[in-house]
């Protein structure tokens, strides 16, 4: 089809002159608005819209007036009523039309025609395209998406109108485009003009396939489930009594329950007196006053309640494994309110958990909630919490009983402990957490002294610090003997294995001196012990610690096993070792209550009577390791 001579201005048309040049001319005119429309559309969004722009360019009156501007179209120059007056006039809505849907919506202006979602066509359940073209098509294609619409639309005019220059200028002047020069400038070498007329831009054949059938499966089901929704909770409130009905047996709503209502009062908060602790027969955190500078700050409180009770989505809500996250179940008890570093904390203790609110102290959007476990505390394990971590500093709040804290690092146990001073309300200096930069150079723990004994406890990453301890099952101490600190330096860099797991305790355990083949010394094996505060999936892990080695090396690990703790105090490991002289040894050491031991398989077949083993093996060997008890009955190894 060749297009119209429209090098000269018309006359808007009557409806009828200007719905003929749309059905007649319109796959050309498709096709331009395609080519205009902006490539980030999509192919499929762009075919709907070209058709929607073609079909919407038809005037709404019956003739605009002789030289009046109608639709931005100004009268004819010489003042006469040209042939093909109708194309031009369409051509040019649908210009302006696809120009106008490049530019980006806003809420500083209202949208434009162009910029207003198609009514019409619309497809359900298919993606519509055209034809493939070759390569040459596809680099046309891109290089079209590098150009900005004017420059698009000049491409346009000139290689699929045919239109030269001036009135290709011209043309765009008319569609409202600022820098025509510009676009003319920026639409390229028409030596390529004639691939516009490729099938590959043809709006008009196209190609259907489906759209996402397992994405419209679930918004259907969704949309049944929440019409279901809807219809039940309509329903419902057509109850009289505004819900259940006078009879039904559910509570009151939220907030006028009693219990909820006394939970969300910041008055009605639990205040412990400072020096109660000296007396009760409790040293947890229910005997910890209430402390920090913000502590009579009845809106912080108040704000920190409602987001327990409430998170919303601008709070970041974390908790230890198995800890409940819910609000509370009455009034709470406060513990610490003020502002620690960049932000304002509040601690609460609700007899179960530990919760943290923290906001920016600036007062910009946003919060943190934290939750903790601590049911089960003991003066041992509640002597302190993490207020804030900041650049990888930790803050602590220690327990009222406490009367010093030192920082050790536990890879130099040979060095002494750095004093820290505490502030009247029992807050730390910023102290270097554990391992900085996700490197094992350094283990910081605090050494905390009251209530008659020093305890040892290091951040893993949760809002309650856990015990140190060493010794065998049943009979765990303090670390606070050199010899125990030697046993720590070399398991300290395994602890991150632990880390965020709901950790109460770790217990550090030397079950076995092992005197190595061919005189190269004697080795030693540990079993750590990292008890939960929920009781269960504690991690029990083996190492071994070679002759001059600075680390330990994991043997065998476990969870939720009860080796190494009060309930099994036994365990029984191995590791496959290689002698100084090149030779493979399989090694194993039991647990005093071990009276033979034996390996067996990938080449070994060896027992020895007592609690260590060695059998030489080949490198890499497979072994099952079992052993039999001085009460006679059997056990495996730890796995």
């Amino acid at each position: 089809m060749t297009a119209p001579d429209t090098a000269t201005r018309p006359l808007p048309p009557d409806v009828e002159q200007a719905e003929a040049a749309i059905v007649e001319h319109y796959p050309r005119l498709v096709r331009l608005a395609y080519l205009v429309l902006p490539p980030s559309l999509g192919r499929s969004r762009r075919v709907l819209t070209a058709h929607s722009l073609t079909q919407r360019a038809l005037p709404r009156g019956r003739r605009a007036a002789a030289g009046e501007v109608q639709g931005g179209v100004p009268a004819q120059r010489g003042g006469l009523d040209g042939p093909d007056s109708g194309y031009a006039y369409v051509r040019l809505r649908v210009l302006r039309s696809a120009l106008e849907a490049g530019i980006p919506l806003t809420f500083r202006a209202f949208p434009l025609r162009g910029q207003l979602p198609a009514l019409l066509p619309q497809v359900w359940g298919l993606r519509l395209f055209p034809r493939a073209g070759g390569a040459e098509e596809l680099a046309l294609d891109q290089w079209l998406a590098t150009l900005n619409g004017p420059g698009r639309a000049a491409c346009v005019l000139r290689a699929l109108e045919g239109l030269a220059e001036p009135d290709v200028l011209r043309v765009l002047a008319e569609a409202g485009v600022a820098d025509p020069e510009a676009a003319v400038a920026e639409s390229g070498d028409p030596a390529h003009d004639a691939l516009f007329a490729s099938p590959e831009f043809d709006p008009c054949v196209l190609q259907a396939r489906p759209t996402d059938l397992l994405r419209r499966r679930r918004f259907a089901r969704a949309a049944v489930a929440g019409a279901a929704a809807l219809a039940v909770c309509g329903a419902l409130l057509a109850l009289p009594g505004g819900g259940w009905g006078a009879d039904g047996p559910a509570a009151p709503p939220y907030a006028r329950n009693a219990a909820a209502e006394q939970a969300l009062d910041p008055g009605q908060l639990l205040r412990v007196a400072p020096a109660a602790w000296r007396t009760s027969s409790r040293t947890d955190y229910s005997a910890w006053p209430a402390r920090g500078d913000r502590a009579g700050d009845t809106e912080l409180l108040r704000r920190a309640l409602a987001v327990w009770a409430r998170p919303g989505k601008a709070v970041v809500v974390s908790a230890t494994p198995g800890t409940p996250s819910g609000p509370p179940m009455g009034p709470a008890q406060l513990l610490f309110a003020g502002t620690v570093d960049q932000a304002v904390v509040v601690l609460l203790y609700d007899g179960l958990r530990v919760v943290r609110y923290a906001e920016p102290r600036n007062g910009t959007a946003g919060a943190a909630l934290d939750f903790a476990r601590t049911d089960g505390a003991t003066a041992d394990t509640a002597t302190a919490l993490v207020l804030s971590r900041v650049d990888g500093n930790v803050r602590y709040l220690t327990a009222p009983w406490v009367t010093g804290a030192a920082v050790r690092d536990l890879l130099k146990p040979g060095e002494e402990p750095a004093a820290l001073k505490l502030t009247p309300d029992g807050l730390t200096p910023p102290v270097l957490g554990p391992a900085p930069n996700g490197q094992c150079s350094s283990w910081n723990a605090l050494a905390l002294t009251g209530d008659g004994a020093t305890r040892l406890v290091t951040d893993l990453g949760e809002l309650t610090p856990a015990r140190l301890t060493s010794g065998a099952p049943g009979a765990a101490r303090d670390v606070t003997e050199a010899a125990e600190l030697g046993e720590w330096s070399k398991t300290a860099c395994l602890l991150p294995s632990v880390r965020s797991h709901g950790v109460r305790s770790v217990n550090a355990w030397t079950y076995a001196k092992q005197p190595l083949p061919e005189g190269d010394g004697a080795a030693t094996w540990l079993c750590s012990r990292a008890e939960t505060w929920r009781g269960t999936a504690d991690r029990v892990q083996v190492q071994f610690l070679a002759p001059g080695a600075a680390l330990a090396a994991q043997a065998a690990k476990a969870e939720g096993s009860a080796s190494c703790g009060p309930r099994e105090p036994r365990v029984l490991a191995g590791v496959l070792w290689k002698s100084r002289a090149g030779q493979w040894y399989v090694l194993a050491a039991g647990s005093a209550q071990f009276a033979s031991l034996t390996a067996t398989g990938g080449g070994v077949n060896g027992s020895a009577n007592g609690n260590r083993l060695a059998v030489k093996a080949a490198e890499g060997a497979q072994v099952d390791l079992s052993g039999k008890l001085t009460d006679g009955s059997r056990a495996g190894a730890l796995r």
